[in-house]
């Protein structure tokens, strides 16, 4: 049993073979995926397949690169959403400097505001962090987000900054980028942060593994991330399997 606790099968990118994505994740032992909603239409696809397949969840939040379109109307959807009983969490929030469409002032405002909601509905978060991590760190503990946890999302960063996450009751999630040869920070992840605090997911259609690198990701890729933390942990890929999974039940509230 492998859990994508990150996909975005709701991109345009799946539209001609979704089906045919879901077959492939579920003969690779694929038994949970989180599809996750970042704006307005990608949101209502994701809660549309979670609707449709019982083995997929939604995740409902707005992305911080486009912070500066989130209205109250926006706002009150995915507070609607958070009451779904297929919606497991709120995400992906989170701060994003590498691209400048939305100032930084507006992407704090809209992440803080999320932050409280999730507290509100009592869901975890999903976190984007692009070139951020101080901030991210800083407004995580000013908003008290232990009280909800959540994961790191596609986790780039340092084992110390790892252990801060952790800290904050935050799980560490790794996808392809492990198992690129030249990816130092994610392999250091993987061998020193212990494997009942890291969670697996593909972030597909982006960051496929290796061996699929430049193709398009799909969740069926994911046995790719758990294959390279058992050879970095020196564990069976069946230990990790099984872990990620029973922690991203745990995360998410599913009892299935």
């Amino acid at each position: 049993m492998l859990f994508d606790t990150h996909a975005h099968l709701n991109a345009v990118q799946y539209n001609d073979d979704l089906q045919e994505v879901i077959d492939r994740a579920l003969g690779e032992g694929v038994s949970h995926i989180v599809v996750v909603g970042f704006d307005r239409p990608t949101i209502a696809r994701a809660v549309e397949l979670a609707e449709q397949y019982d083995f997929i969840y939604a995740s409902v939040g707005w992305h911080p690169v486009d912070a500066i379109d989130m209205t109250d109307e926006n706002f009150d959807m995915i507070a609607e959403l958070a009451a779904h009983p297929k919606v497991v969490a709120l995400g992906e929030m989170g701060l994003d400097y590498y691209w400048d469409k939305s100032p930084k002032e507006i992407q704090h405002d809209v992440f803080r505001r999320q932050i409280a909601l999730a507290k509100k509905v009592k869901l975890p978060i999903i976190i984007h962090n692009r070139e951020a991590t101080a901030d991210i760190l800083r407004i995580l503990k000013e908003e008290n987000a232990a009280e909800v946890g959540g994961i790191m999302h596609c986790f780039s960063g340092s084992v110390e900054v790892a252990k801060q996450c952790i800290d904050m009751n935050f799980f560490i999630s790794l996808g392809g980028p492990v198992t690129f040869k030249n990816a130092k920070k994610p392999k250091e992840v993987a061998a020193q942060i212990p494997l009942e605090h890291l969670l697996i997911e593909t972030d597909c259609p982006y960051l496929t593994p290796h061996p699929f690198r430049g193709k398009r990701n799909e969740p069926s890729y994911v046995k790719y991330v758990a294959e390279a933390i058992a050879e970095i942990k020196g564990i069976s890929f069946e230990e990790v399997a099984k872990a990620t999974t029973e922690n991203a039940k745990k995360i998410f509230g599913i009892d299935r």
